[in-house]
């Protein structure tokens, strides 16, 4: 398997979301009298080892439509969206599940009305994780074009915007592209290229008007050293964007490796598949899909078609 940052990305995102799919909607302290040491089968969704929920199937409805396209079409995303919601495509077994409330109705008002700019929910209700967990190939799409910071931000917010339009989930997408790009750029340790992405992200969104209010309800990863000292009652691991994004960061921040940051997230409990596809797609990209246990992307349902979606992305870098 070619090594590339597509595979890395990727896999990342849709290994964690395997990995705690099972485990679904426990909460923590479910999962320390049972905790996740290893892919699980059944649980929640009576699926088999390596399956994914929504959280993957809408990334790699993205990654496909940039894989044919080249580029960012947010109508073809859209209807590749559309696709999984209605007929099951993207999904490990040809049927759609665990649709996030927001996501649906963007895919309804979409059909209604076929714009991509007005679908996306713009209500303090629609700040869940929904675009967040989605964003990884949007991200990895800027890097590779070398976009400027400004096009990059403008481009991730647009394609959060399709379902979550809201400028605080669209925040969080944008710094998610500034901690990857830091990732893939940057040289020294971990937690060296997240303070540079933070760096890099505080300082753009605070120069903007229409975003700077929005930012402070990120001010607690503002510094991720700090950050990473957090105990574990303070994070919580729920689908609100906000609780998403910070326990992403506190879980990359104290680790060492992707097996552990991943398991450390799917035990935090209650939205285990999202926040452990959330840093797992930023835990992909630092330790390499050679990095992510092989016997865990060895099970994951449909593992060839995923290679080969990552293969035709990277073929129009």
């Amino acid at each position: 398997m070619e090594n590339n940052i597509w595979l890395d990305g990727i896999f990342g995102v849709v290994v964690g979301d395997a990995l705690g799919c099972p485990v679904e909607f426990k909460n923590r302290d479910v999962r320390k009298a049972d905790p996740v040491v290893d892919m699980r089968e059944y649980g929640t969704f009576d699926l088999p080892r390596g399956s994914w929920t929504d959280d993957s199937s809408m990334a790699l409805a993205e990654l496909d439509s940039i894989g044919r396209l080249g580029c960012i079409n947010l109508n073809d995303m859209m209807e590749s969206f559309t696709r999984w919601y209605r007929n099951g495509d993207y999904t490990p077994f040809g049927r759609a599940f665990d649709i996030g409330n927001t996501c649906q109705r963007a895919i309804s008002r979409y059909q209604r009305s076929e714009d991509p700019y007005s679908c996306g929910g713009v209500a303090e209700y629609d700040n869940g994780n929904g675009s967040l967990m989605r964003i990884m190939p949007a991200c990895i799409y800027a890097y590779e074009k070398s976009m400027s910071i400004r096009d990059a931000i403008n481009m991730i917010h647009e394609v959060s915007g399709l379902t979550h339009n809201h400028n605080r989930a669209k925040i969080a997408c944008g710094l998610y592209y500034f901690l990857a790009s830091a990732i893939l750029k940057e040289n020294g340790p971990l937690l060296e290229r997240l303070q540079k992405g933070m760096d890099e992200g505080f300082l753009y969104y605070g120069h903007l008007d229409d975003y700077a209010e929005e930012l402070k309800t990120y001010s607690r990863i503002r510094t991720v050293d700090i950050f990473s000292l957090t105990p574990e009652e303070d994070i919580r691991s729920g689908g609100y964007v906000v609780d998403s994004l910070e326990a992403s960061v506190w879980c990359l921040a104290r680790t060492e490796n992707y097996k552990d940051c991943t398991l450390l997230a799917v035990n935090l409990g209650d939205d285990t598949d999202t926040t452990a596809a959330i840093v797992g797609g930023l835990a992909g990209l630092y330790y390499g899909i050679d990095g992510i246990p092989k016997e865990w992307v060895d099970c994951i349902q449909k593992k060839e078609w995923i290679e080969d979606l990552c293969e035709r992305a990277s073929d129009n870098k």
